[in-house]
């Protein structure tokens, strides 16, 4: 390998947003969960990282920002990450790790330092700068975080690209002002694109996307999620580059634990059971399909009988769907939401007349005219401070005092308690 022009062949991967030793978050603990799985997935991810650099013979780790959740507890997580990054040293060929800071691991976050070994580098967070790899054909330049907020766009000062060579920029950024991230670094696809560069390895997005191909940029997405916004194959991308242009870019799923989302459908069931197998057979499809432990939840939906049984005992659903998963094995239920609706449908009920349409439009009347309901909570706050202490506070007292509260209530009244009434006198 001479150069990018002399027809070398090699690859590259690209990571970031490995957040090491950040915790899982949303998950709760219960008997039969996998907790032991979860704890460290982030460590287990990236060991899973470098085992994927050596299975391909990789040359270059390409590191783009955020490798830490901020500041080290202690060394341990240094040492971990060094450790790790120790194995390419004593591989077969040379391989070489470039690196730069993002928000979360800024100069000014992290307090505490370990030397990086000889093959480990670190682009500058004062200025961009550049590495040159003449064995490899390639030029990887950067600009790594000083602070945790950079609001300024970085890449106007890159350097240009070294002719001859395959050119990499690095950059940690929030691309396009993409919704719900932090807009640190700003920086546009065209403005990349006009660069001169023929890869853009990025961070700080936690979604994998693929911008741009002529040339490439590419958000790997980060290498393990976390909570259930960080759903779907996480992991990093593999590119393989042939004479100085990029020939393959495919991305390796790597993450320890899947998050993922699961909707059932309660329409045509009459039994409880019924809902409970359903979700036994679609989790085991899910974990045959994914085969890793996965964290999984659960919306129930549909305009079903079910809905009265669901909505009026949340906590006892949510321990028989937890026994499903735990009989499934390696799933974990983050959550159970219950988004089922009566059957009945409420405008048919309001014209039937009688004491249940009466009931119905009374509720819907009171539900619609803010200024009788906010009268009829003065009341209730009256007739509140009369209850005894110790059933005004009690873990189940409605305090309906408040008007957007008590429109909340009296929407749960019409979804749950009517159909009731209705099916009860109707039977």
């Amino acid at each position: 390998m001479v150069g990018a022009s002399g027809g070398c062949f090699m690859k590259i991967v690209h990571a970031a947003d490995i957040h090491l030793d950040s915790p899982m978050l949303g998950l709760e603990r219960y008997e039969g969960a996998p907790v032991d799985v979860l704890r460290g997935a982030t460590r287990k991810a990236f060991s899973r990282l470098i085992d994927l650099c050596l299975e391909e013979q990789a040359r270059l780790l390409l590191l783009a920002g955020d490798l830490f959740d901020g500041d080290w507890k202690d060394y341990g997580t240094g040492l971990f990450f060094l450790t790790e990054l120790g194995r390419l040293a004593q591989a077969a060929l040379p391989m070489r790790v470039v690196l730069l800071r993002g928000n979360h691991d800024a100069q000014s976050v992290l307090t505490k330092q370990l030397v990086l070994p000889e093959h480990v580098k670190e682009l500058p967070t004062g200025t961009p700068g550049s590495l040159v790899f003449e064995e490899l054909g390639v030029a990887i330049h950067g600009q790594g975080f000083a602070e945790r907020a950079v609001s300024r766009d970085l890449t106007p000062e890159y350097p240009a690209p070294v002719p001859g060579l395959f050119n990499v920029g690095l950059l940690h950024t929030c691309l396009d002002d993409r919704p719900g991230h932090a807009n640190y670094a700003p920086s546009s696809t065209q403005a990349l694109v006009h660069h001169g560069y023929d890869y853009w390895a990025l961070g700080h997005i936690h979604s994998r996307e693929i911008v741009n191909r002529e040339p490439w940029i590419v958000y790997p997405g980060n290498l393990q999620g976390r909570h259930m916004r960080e759903c779907g194959p996480k992991g990093a991308t593999l590119i393989e580059v042939e004479a100085g242009r990029v020939r393959s870019v495919e991305h390796r799923e790597l993450c320890v634990v899947r998050w993922e989302k699961l909707e059932l459908d309660a329409s045509d069931l009459e039994d409880p059971e019924e809902l409970l197998v359903s979700a036994g057979d679609r989790l085991s499809e899910l974990q045959a399909e994914i085969t890793r432990p996965i964290a999984v939840r659960i919306t129930i939906v549909g305009r079903s009988r079910l809905h009265a049984q669901l909505a009026s005992d949340p906590d006892r659903w949510l321990a028989e769907f937890r026994r499903v998963a735990n009989d499934v094995g390696d799933v974990w239920l983050e959550r159970l939401d219950i988004a089922t609706r009566a059957r009945i449908d409420l405008s048919e009920l309001r014209a039937l007349g009688g004491p249940m349409g009466q009931l119905a439009n009374s509720l819907e009347a009171l539900r619609q005219n803010p200024a009788e309901l906010s009268e009829l909570c003065q009341q209730l706050a009256e007739l509140e401070r009369r209850i005894p202490r110790e059933l005004r506070d009690g873990p189940d007292a409605l305090h309906l005092t408040d008007p957007e509260t008590a429109a909340q209530e009296l929407t749960a009244i019409e979804q749950l308690l009517l159909p009731m009434l209705f099916d009860a006198e109707r039977g």
